[in-house]
């Protein structure tokens, strides 16, 4: 059983952690959703988020983080004729015209140009079916389990599907690229000659709101992706195949918002936590934070700090010094785990008496604490 336990413990910092926030989640009208804190991945709301479904144009998600870290937005792209006349929506491209890189994004992500998608994917990588292998291998790269893309636009095509969470995912890395993030909260620009205007709503009917990405057919319904920040907290929203999608996000937002709260615990920055001191002229030393940490938790979430070091220290201690590792849970769950170091200097008591054996187990601590015996492997607590 306790070996069980500490297994858990192990893997815990690698799996996003759902919590139940304080009041329930609306009702929604989606086939499948999700709604993640961008920076963590930490799931706050999820509905049938593992279903492989049609996503329609969201798909261009991943084909602008592909081309982007695959090409300079400045590469001059000169259009071939079988770009152009693409089903669907379009930037309207015209054979033989010269745009950037960076003007076929905004055409692909602001008024879903097909074509726009298709001369962007033959740039980067020769062909459409060239492209395809790269999103997918860049989908599994980001750690997606239940996606499949055969093109770069969203086009109805068989086996061109992916989850809620799946494409929640590809959208925080999406975010994290400043040129991406840039084009997606853009509401209008002229692109070669073409005035754009952003398909996505949110972006004038809700404060906040950075993008990211509409989609439809009639196969795959209304697919929607948004992002969107408050108080220090940014969240991706992933609704697919619903009537709903613009309501259905805004009150996911309310919600979450309202439920949630950003902390932040600054490196050296004290715990909670104190560690008994023996032979020291003070009779315990706190424990500070290693690096800085910032977590999402409900509003009346309760943190604290377990820490995985010696049962105690010997005099003396130097503030700043390794002290061990500590476990941040929150509500009891685990979270994370961070380095922790001594937030005071306690001296030797010149009046504590120790045993001779008491001495010898000191000497070897204080070797041990300073690395006189680090390099060649030794490091024991007692």
């Amino acid at each position: 059983m306790l070996k069980r336990a500490f297994a858990a413990l192990l893997i815990f910092a690698a799996l996003p952690i759902t919590a139940l926030a304080a009041s329930a989640p609306p009702a929604i009208s989606a086939k499948s959703a999700v709604l993640i804190e961008a920076a963590s991945g930490r799931v706050i709301y999820e509905y049938n988020a593992d279903e492989p479904m049609q996503i329609a144009s969201t798909t261009k998600i991943l084909t602008a983080l592909v081309v982007l870290e695959q090409c300079s937005p400045d590469d001059a792209v000169e259009v071939k004729r079988e770009w152009t006349g693409i089903e669907g929506s379009s930037m309207y491209l015209k054979p033989g015209e010269k745009l950037t890189v960076r003007d076929l994004l905004y055409g692909m992500l602001l008024v879903s140009g097909n074509d726009a998608a298709v001369a962007l994917a033959c740039h980067a990588s020769g062909s459409v079916e060239a492209f395809a292998e790269r999103m997918n291998d860049r989908a599994e790269e980001l750690g997606c389990e239940n996606s499949s893309f055969v093109n770069p636009n969203g086009l109805d095509a068989d086996g061109h599907l992916a989850s809620a969470r799946d494409l929640a995912i590809i959208t925080a890395a999406a975010m994290r690229n400043k040129t991406f993030s840039t084009i997606v909260s853009t509401k209008y620009a002229s692109v070669a000659g073409r005035s754009l205007k952003n398909h996505n709503k949110l972006l004038w009917n809700r404060e906040g709101v950075l993008g990211v990405k509409t989609g439809y057919t009639k196969s795959a319904g209304r697919s929607l992706v948004s992002c969107a920040e408050r108080d220090g907290m940014r969240f991706i929203c992933v609704t697919l195949d619903d009537p709903d999608d613009w309501v259905d996000h805004d009150n996911l937002y309310d919600w979450a918002f309202e439920s949630y709260r950003r902390v932040t615990i600054k490196k050296g920055e004290a715990i909670g936590v104190t560690l008994p001191v023996v032979s020291g002229t003070r009779a315990s030393v706190r424990l500070t934070a290693g690096r800085d940490i910032t977590f999402v938790c409900e509003k009346d979430a309760k943190y604290t700090f377990t820490p995985e070091t010696p049962k105690f220290v010997y005099a003396a201690v130097v503030r700043g010094g390794y002290a061990g590792e500590a476990v941040l849970r929150v509500d009891g769950k685990p979270y994370a785990r961070i380095p922790v170091f001594y937030g005071d200097t306690v001296r030797v008591s010149a009046t504590e008496p120790l045993s001779s054996w008491e001495k010898i187990k000191r000497a070897w601590y204080l070797a041990n604490e300073y690395g006189a015996y680090r390099g060649i492997g030794y490091y024991v607590y007692y």
